[in-house]
């Protein structure tokens, strides 16, 4: 597999009042092209940060992120965005879709965003609901759905754009141990199809163990990768 993501040196400070607080501390790893790499730790130990940096939603203090051999660290906003728009999907513990939006206009939002026609998006998103199994739920609004049924919306909407790496930050956190496991095999299987990476935040250890990879961190730091054995 070639390598997708390479990460050197990295760190994030937060001021906080008269200290500052050191989120991520001098971080190195690596992500291949259709690999899933889960980040594990306690709450607090940088996960989401980490995450957040390598979406550009924001800015090293200091080190580099390269996604496909390019660098993402020193880009301005307008380039952030387009890097956020073109490369990077994004699942959250908590759905994040929007209430007065049904099912298949909360998929293709992200197509519609980048000037996709209204037909083009629309035969797109409802191809990814029904490859979540949510073909016949698209009229249906957040609220209609369960908390399952969102959380596939989620990750429809997070791959309709065909990104090159999945950021998910405690994707299951917010379901019951069925639905979480499902998630994550549906996770698998479409970003399978679309090799597409995935990163993906948590501090359990049976969704850690059920990618490729596994990073432990802890206070902000790196302290041990190995792969799963499976």
């Amino acid at each position: 597999m070639a390598l997708l993501v390479d990460v050197k040196n990295l760190s994030k400070i937060y001021p906080a009042g008269s200290e500052n607080v050191q989120a991520v501390r001098g971080v190195n790893f690596h992500v291949d092209e259709g690999q899933i790499t889960s980040l594990m730790g306690p709450s607090g130990c940088g996960k989401s940060t980490l995450l957040h940096l390598l979406g550009g939603m924001q800015s090293p203090t200091s080190g580099e992120i390269w996604v496909s051999g390019e660098a993402l660290h020193g880009r301005g906003d307008e380039a952030l965005s387009q890097y956020r728009q073109s490369t990077i999907g994004f699942v959250f513990q908590f759905f994040h879709l929007l209430p007065h939006l049904d099912a298949v206009e909360n998929v293709e939002l992200p197509l519609l965003i980048q000037g996709l026609s209204a037909l083009e998006a629309r035969d797109k998103a409802r191809d990814l609901l029904n490859r979540v199994g949510l073909g016949n739920k698209e009229k249906r609004r957040p609220s209609q759905l369960s908390g399952g049924e969102q959380q596939r919306v989620a990750i429809a909407r997070a791959l309709v754009h065909g990104p090159k790496l999945l950021l998910a930050d405690e994707p299951t956190g917010n379901l019951d141990m069925a639905n979480g496991k499902a998630i994550l095999d549906l996770i698998r299987k479409v970003s399978s199809q679309q090799n597409c990476a995935v990163l993906m935040a948590t501090h359990s250890r049976e969704a850690a163990e059920w990618g490729d990879m596994v990073i432990m961190m802890r206070d902000g730091q790196v302290h041990g990768i190995y792969p799963v054995r499976k």
